[in-house]
């Protein structure tokens, strides 16, 4: 059950709805806000069977920057909630609606642009956005790419930000910031992009560098004047 703190905390995540579908409301929300206050693993979409904090027959989808992915999100959503009714295994579920999502994918933004069977080298420079200078160095190179050429072209659950050590598609020394991230969130995904980067290339697996990197995420998310030395202290890490 949601206490007042919380159902206050709803309150404000909400944007704009999107429309009805079955019997679930589709709202764009706050990701950022949901990010800080809530729950720093909301990514681009959720429902209630992934964080219990989203009411039972709402789709959460974060606001985006550019429209358009948006009715993949809200057809996967669809399609987990019917089959985990019907008693579907969830690993079974997520499998059944990727494939579906994939496909849709591969008839939307991939066959639109043509894209489909460039060689990897056209690819990348067709996904690759801009370089963020200030935060390169001789080991490691940041870029904006696009995120939904990102998860059409790669891998579906590609969110906010990744980097070479963790996605094989990802060319070595690169960190990868999407695109659809908010200019006022942007450090605190390469700040954990960065930081869960270097663990890894120590040695540490993914799940305990991503579990340490939310937890600085989150710190410099509620002390914000840390983020910049933060950032600086990883790239030095990086020379």
């Amino acid at each position: 059950m949601v206490g007042k703190e919380g159902l206050s905390k709803l309150k404000k995540v909400y944007v704009k709805k999107i429309c009805d579908v079955d019997k679930f409301k589709v709202w764009f929300v706050d990701g950022e806000y949901i990010r800080t206050k809530i729950d720093e693993e909301f990514t681009n979409y959720g429902q209630h069977y992934r964080f219990s904090f989203i009411p039972k027959n709402e789709f959460w989808i974060d606001t985006e920057r550019s429209l358009g992915e948006e009715r993949y999100y809200i057809d996967s959503m669809l399609m987990m909630h019917r089959l985990l009714a019907k008693g579907v295994p969830h690993d079974e579920a997520v499998c059944r609606a990727d494939v579906m999502e994939k496909s849709e994918r591969a008839k939307g933004v991939v066959l639109a642009k043509g894209i489909g069977d460039m060689p990897r080298e056209e690819l990348l420079k067709k996904v690759r956005i801009k370089q963020i200078k200030k935060y390169c160095n001789k080991r490691v190179s940041v870029w904006i790419v696009d995120g939904e050429l990102v998860r059409s072209l790669f891998f579906l659950d590609f969110t906010e930000g990744g980097h070479d050590k963790v996605y094989k598609f990802v060319p070595e020394g690169e960190v990868w910031i999407d695109n659809d991230v908010s200019l006022s969130e942007r450090k605190f995904v390469l700040l954990h992009e960065l930081h869960e980067r270097n663990l890894m290339a120590k040695g540490m697996c993914y799940d305990d560098a991503h579990r340490d990197s939310s937890r600085v995420e989150f710190f410099c998310r509620h002390n914000p004047v840390k983020l910049d030395g933060e950032i600086i202290r990883e790239l030095r890490l990086e020379k």
